[in-house]
C-alpha cells in the first residue's frame, strides 16, 4: 500500500470515529440511556409536592381535553406540582431560574441543535411567541448543547429566530434533574409551569406549537 492510500485510509478511520463518537453523545440524551448522574426515571410522578400550587383539580380536568390532536402527547396532571430548582443562563452568561420568571405562565422546552426534532420546532415555537406571548406567557426556550455559545447562537440566526432569547445549560444539569423527576426520557421535551411556578403538564417528544391545537391548548394554558 503506498504512503498515501495509507493516510488516507487513517484518515477516514478517524472521521468515521469521530462521527460514532458524536452519534453516540447524542442518543444517550436522545434515546432512553442515561447520562452521568442520571438516574432511572421513577414510574411515577406522585413524589412531586403540590404544596403552595393554586391550580386546582378542576382547572386541570378543564385543560385535559385542549390537549388533543398535535398536542395530545401533552400530558396533563391531575394535580399540580412543585418544580425542581432549575438553573442555566441568560444570552449574557448570568444564571437565571424559573423563579426569575414568576407570574407569567410558561412553556418550557429543552433542546439541542444535534436534535433534528427541537431543530424542526424552534420556528414553530417562535411562531407561537410572537402570536401568544405577553406579560402573562412566554415560550421558555432552553438550549443544552456542551461547549460553548457559537453553535446554538448562529443556527438561531441561521433560522431567523430571535424572539426566544438564547437560555442555555452547557452541563446537561437541567436535562439531569427533570429526568430523575420523571419528566423527561430524550428531547425534545416541554413543560407547562404556571405563574406561580406550578408544573401542569409535561410532554416529551416534538409536537407542532404553530398549530391551531396548540394555540387553542396554550390559551387554555393562559386563563389558568
Amino acid at each position: 500500500m503506498s504512503q498515501s492510500r495509507k493516510s488516507l485510509s487513517t484518515g477516514a478511520l478517524v472521521a468515521i470515529a469521530v462521527a460514532l463518537g458524536a452519534a453516540v453523545g447524542a442518543v444517550g440524551i436522545y434515546g432512553n440511556s442515561s447520562l452521568p448522574g442520571n438516574a432511572q426515571a421513577p414510574e411515577s410522578q406522585a413524589a412531586l409536592s403540590g404544596e403552595g400550587c393554586q391550580a386546582g383539580a378542576a382547572e386541570l380536568a378543564a385543560l385535559k381535553p385542549l390537549a388533543k390532536g398535535e398536542v395530545a402527547a401533552m400530558v396533563i396532571r391531575p394535580s399540580a406540582a412543585q418544580m425542581p430548582t432549575l438553573s442555566f443562563s441568560d444570552a449574557d452568561g448570568q444564571e437565571v431560574g424559573l423563579e426569575d420568571f414568576s407570574g407569567q405562565a410558561l412553556l418550557v422546552n429543552l433542546w439541542a441543535t444535534w436534535c433534528v426534532p427541537c431543530r424542526e420546532e424552534m420556528p414553530a415555537l417562535a411562531e407561537l411567541q410572537s402570536e401568544l406571548g405577553d406579560e402573562g406567557f412566554r415560550v421558555l426556550a432552553i438550549n443544552i448543547d456542551a461547549g460553548d455559545v457559537a453553535k446554538p447562537k448562529a443556527f438561531l440566526e441561521e433560522i431567523g429566530v430571535s424572539n426566544l432569547g438564547l437560555y442555555r445549560d452547557a452541563t446537561i444539569g437541567v436535562f439531569n434533574t427533570l429526568k430523575r423527576e420523571g419528566l423527561a426520557f430524550g428531547l425534545p421535551v416541554t413543560l407547562m409551569v404556571g405563574r406561580d411556578g406550578c408544573l401542569l403538564g409535561a410532554m416529551n417528544g416534538p409536537a407542532e406549537w404553530a398549530g391551531e391545537d396548540a394555540k387553542t391548548l396554550i390559551r387554555g394554558f393562559k386563563e389558568i
